[in-house]
């Protein structure tokens, strides 16, 4: 029988205020977002102030944070130690808290840096500890922007059948492209800086050369307009002298071009026609931003004692101050109740901004130092010493849970003695050991499966993914044959029954 009635349950369930929804965002926003951020709030809160700006009086002292070389540690000015950090650190599922979806108001910062009144900042001092209008954090939203130029290759490099160390190159070289999809740099400071050999640079730019739009990572104009005349099979002796006598072409010097070329005219303009047909900016097709200068978020510097140094960028974070004079002459001040609350707001809102920003520094500065100590291998030999590492692994070691890594590894930089790196470009797939061991890179098992097979020869067997299945877990790597079979087809080889007609046919 249906009927209507009240009922009062007892339940357990984690309400995060909207402050520190806030306080979690500016976990992911790069340094120059944020600084775009802090400039908006300074405009419309007079209470703020940067700390190199001229106090009107009593302010709060920042937090300062430094490294003893075996790891971070946070201290502030009166040598309190404090892990505040934490405060930072909630699952993405748990910013809704128990709220229902009709509950779930949206306050995102989609106008930082805009200077306009962002929605749910200006009222947070009445919030009080009871929780806040949760502000869709976790849900999934749809990504209607056009993917990056950068973006399009990282996406084909992860594709690429790498091992760890070639899909690092070829992650370090796709930094260097600009956006009309040109490579600026050098290849031999690529190999000096990773610890390679410039052989081994150049193979992977040259798989990289088949990534789309065809002519990508060219180093020059007739080296983009030769990838391009390869794909349409229309790169012949006398196309290659008029690529590399480009500089007639720019004069309309057609006799002497002609001559260079040893063509007709007829011949002539056809292979101008075709030339124009091609496009000497493969990159200006893609959405996105203009690329900006990299500014790194955290320091790494061998330390003359052992080890390595981990020490945030001054140059990158905000050092904001809230005005205790100037708060308590504009507080006596105030008359009427709305000038009352609009003070109020401030002043918590400042107070907000400046203990977050502290706790954003010190969470970088923790999630950062474990990065470097997992990967301590490669600052000291080489992209090739490269370990498996993922979110889980780097959030178990410091104690907070992997959507709080996420947050901080993106849009983050870290300047190291081999180069820039992103944060994210640390973490690396692993395929566990069968036998109890050290883990496998999923790159290196994907190396190994190219080896074995490449082992084969007309007169022996040629080996099924189950066989390979039984090499590699004898080598002590447990992986499943849909896992080789997916592997196989990363690496474009053909399956063992494909592989043994063709070794008949030579």
């Amino acid at each position: 029988m249906l009927g209507q009635r009240l009922e009062i349950r007892q339940g357990q369930g984690l309400v995060i205020t909207p402050q520190l929804q806030q306080a979690i965002k500016l976990l992911q926003l790069s340094n120059l977002e944020l600084d775009a951020f802090v400039e908006a709030e300074l405009e419309r809160n007079p209470l703020l102030q940067r700390e190199d700006g001229e106090p009107g009086g009593e302010a709060e002292a920042p937090a300062e944070i430094v490294d003893n070389g075996d790891g971070a540690e946070m201290t502030f000015e009166d040598g309190r130690v404090t892990d505040s950090d934490r405060t930072l650190d909630a699952r993405s599922d748990d910013v809704y808290g128990d709220a229902s979806p009709g509950e779930r108001t949206s306050d995102r910062m989609e106008d930082v840096g805009t200077g306009e009144a962002q929605v749910g900042l200006n009222d947070w001092s009445r919030a009080g500890s009871g929780g806040g209008v949760p502000d869709g954090e976790g849900r999934e939203q749809p990504d209607t922007r056009d993917a990056t130029l950068w973006e399009h290759l990282q996406a084909q490099a992860s594709q690429a059948g790498f091992t760890a160390a070639d899909h690092a190159i070829a992650l370090t070289l796709i930094d260097m492209v600009d956006e009309g999809g040109y490579l600026r740099g050098e290849l031999d400071e690529v190999a000096d800086r990773l610890g390679i050999a410039l052989e081994r640079v150049e193979a992977v730019l040259s798989i990289c050369h088949g990534f789309e739009p065809t002519g990508v990572m060219a180093r020059s104009v007739p080296e983009c307009l030769k990838l391009q005349l390869i794909e349409r099979n229309r790169f012949d002796p006398a196309m290659d002298c008029m690529l590399a006598n480009l500089d007639l072409l720019a004069k309309r010097d057609l006799t002497a071009l002609k001559k260079v070329c040893d063509v007709d005219a007829e011949d002539m303009a056809d292979m101008i026609a075709e030339l124009k047909a091609l496009t000497p900016r493969p990159g200006a097709g893609f959405g996105g931003e203009p690329a900006q200068t990299v500014i790194p978020d955290v320091h790494v510097r061998a330390d003359p004692a052992g080890g390595w140094k981990v020490e945030l960028n001054g140059d990158t974070l905000p050092r904001l101050i809230m005005d205790k004079r100037y708060h308590g002459v504009v507080a006596a001040g105030s008359r009427s109740a709305t000038e009352k609350t609009f003070v109020a707001d401030c002043a918590a809102q400042a107070s907000w901004l400046v203990k977050s920003l502290d706790q954003r520094a010190r969470t970088i500065l923790k999630v950062s130092s474990e990065i470097v100590r997992q990967q301590d291998a490669f600052l000291a030999f080489g992209v090739e010493f490269l370990r498996p590492l993922n979110l889980k692994t780097v959030a178990d070691a410091i104690g907070m849970h992997e959507s709080t890594v996420s947050r901080v590894t993106s849009n983050k930089y870290v300047s190291t003695p081999r180069g820039v790196f992103e944060l994210k470009f640390f973490f690396t797939a692993a395929i566990q050991s069968s036998d109890g061991g050290a883990t496998h890179s999923a790159e290196a098992v994907r190396h190994r499966i190219k080896a074995i097979i490449e082992s084969e020869t007309r007169d022996g067997d040629v080996l099924s993914d189950d066989r390979i299945v039984e090499i590699l877990n004898e080598a002590g790597i447990d992986i499943a044959r849909r896992t080789v079979a997916k592997y196989r087809e990363a690496l474009r080889i053909p399956s063992s029954v494909e592989r043994k007609r063709m070794l008949k046919t030579g």
